[in-house]
């Protein structure tokens, strides 16, 4: 398959923000990385959670394309499995354990920008 085929079907595959992330549900989550996806059309990673009673819960969260995330000061190492790290993110509209990250923590205690496609291109 030539290049100019493959990139039509990547981006007519992608979908819109707001067709699987409600803009209103911006949550705060802390947990353990367990699996890193630098993959196209978006990058994704999950994270162990655990609430108040201790029960641990795998989130899936959808990052932007490794593109904008190395214009963003990211690399293949920014995300470690075992790390703990704090993500701020939308929530999927399903109910389902997903969101859009908005802003990832790093371990280090770095603040990075996810590439969220809800803020167009983040700035600050």
């Amino acid at each position: 398959m030539n290049i100019a085929i493959s990139a039509l079907i990547v981006f007519f595959a992608h979908h819109s923000f707001t067709a699987e992330y409600d803009s209103s549900k911006l949550m705060q989550f802390t947990g353990t990385v367990t699996r890193v996806e630098w993959t196209n059309p978006h990058a994704r990673f999950y994270l162990d959670v655990k609430d108040a009673q201790g029960n641990v819960t795998s989130w899936n969260f959808e990052l932007g394309s490794p593109i904008v995330l190395r214009k963003l000061g990211w690399n293949r190492d920014s995300l470690k499995i075992g790390e703990q790290v704090g993500v701020e993110g939308f929530l999927a509209k399903d109910g389902a354990k997903m969101a859009n990250a908005r802003k990832v923590t790093l371990a280090d205690g770095r603040n990075v920008f996810a590439g969220s496609s809800a803020d167009g291109s983040p700035t600050k």
